[in-house]
């Protein structure tokens, strides 16, 4: 059984790609079903959570005490203040902005990370919604996009499924490792006409359409059966639940389709006509940057109280370590 739809909007924004802008939102395309087990108490039942311990003394470390650093070599760290992390934040646009479209198969499988469905937001969203997502079908492209989430900016491909659109959160170049040194075989290395039949056939003696729930996660089912028959015999016991908060949304607003696609195309909009759209993002880009001031104080306290299985699945960008 597929996972159940998430209603929940996680982003409120729009895509802008020309002239074009049409207001949609973000919502969680996959749910991790992997056994999530929680720290107690033996004794009590209540919680035990994580402590920053230095690792030289084995003490707890307060808060105010600890502080960033990047590792540039080994042993050799340079600490960066949270101030100077935040000045480097990208600016939040609301916007997935497509700088380009690409053909489907030209992306490789390594490069995709994390989906995510995209919907109209609201009505007047509906039409153009609907005319990019045929446009990306008819011509077997995809978008490729930057989108900044939770303060993180992000690679995106753009992606017509079904309905509706797939936005799929991509690696960067530098995060894909490269294969040489692997032991792939060689241009040497050949395959007689005989075995390739013979495995061509076996293929398709194997093929099928894709049924997803022909498959399961057999470990996590022998767990839950375990936990379900330790429910039976009165093995539970009762701990109090964490509060969690959601974290409001912004807004985004929407031009004339056809007049924009017009614009585009002719690439030489009059400068009043041409100035209105970024003037129309620039207010709504306000309206956004004032609901996510009244929403830090939020996200603030969400990111103290909620349980794991509550929080967004977007998390905030980190400082990345340099990768061996």
């Amino acid at each position: 059984m597929p996972a159940p739809t998430s209603s929940r909007t996680l982003w409120k924004g729009a895509i802008s790609f020309g002239l074009v802008h049409i207001p949609v939102t973000l919502h969680s395309a996959t749910a991790e079903n992997r056994m999530k087990f929680n720290l107690l108490n033996k004794s009590t039942m209540t919680r035990v959570g994580n402590q920053q311990v230095d690792k030289s003394s084995g003490e707890a470390m307060p808060r105010e005490e600890v502080v960033k650093g990047f590792e540039v070599e080994k042993d050799q760290f340079v600490v960066l203040t949270p101030d100077e992390i935040k000045a480097a934040l990208p600016k939040s646009t609301q916007t997935i902005s497509i700088e380009a479209f690409v053909e489907r198969e030209q992306i490789p499988a390594v490069f995709f990370n994390k989906p995510y469905y995209v919907s109209p937001g609201g009505k007047g969203g509906q039409k153009p919604f609907a005319l990019l997502r045929e446009t990306l079908a008819r011509t077997n492209k995809v978008g490729i996009a930057r989108v900044v989430i939770s303060t993180k900016q992000h690679l995106a491909a753009l992606i017509p499924q079904g309905k509706g659109l797939v936005l799929n959160l991509l690696r960067w170049s530098d995060e894909v490792r490269d294969v040489a040194g692997l032991a792939w075989p060689g241009d040497d290395v050949t395959v007689s006409a005989a075995e390739l039949k013979m495995a061509e056939q076996l293929v398709e003696a194997m093929a099928g359409d894709w049924q997803p729930d022909l498959f399961h996660d057999e470990f996590r089912e022998k767990l839950m059966e375990l936990v379900e028959q330790k429910q039976r015999e009165g093995g539970l016991h009762q701990v109090a639940p964490l509060p969690g908060e959601d974290v409001p949304a912004a807004r985004a607003e929407i031009i004339d389709l056809t007049e924009l696609l017009r614009r585009s195309l002719k690439g030489n909009a009059p400068a009043a006509s041409a100035a209105a759209a970024p003037a129309a993002r620039k207010s709504a880009a306000k309206r956004e940057q004032a609901a996510n001031d009244e929403a830090a104080p939020v996200r603030k306290a969400a990111a103290r109280k909620t349980t794991p299985t509550a929080r967004a699945s977007v998390k905030p960008a980190t400082t990345r370590r340099k990768s061996g």
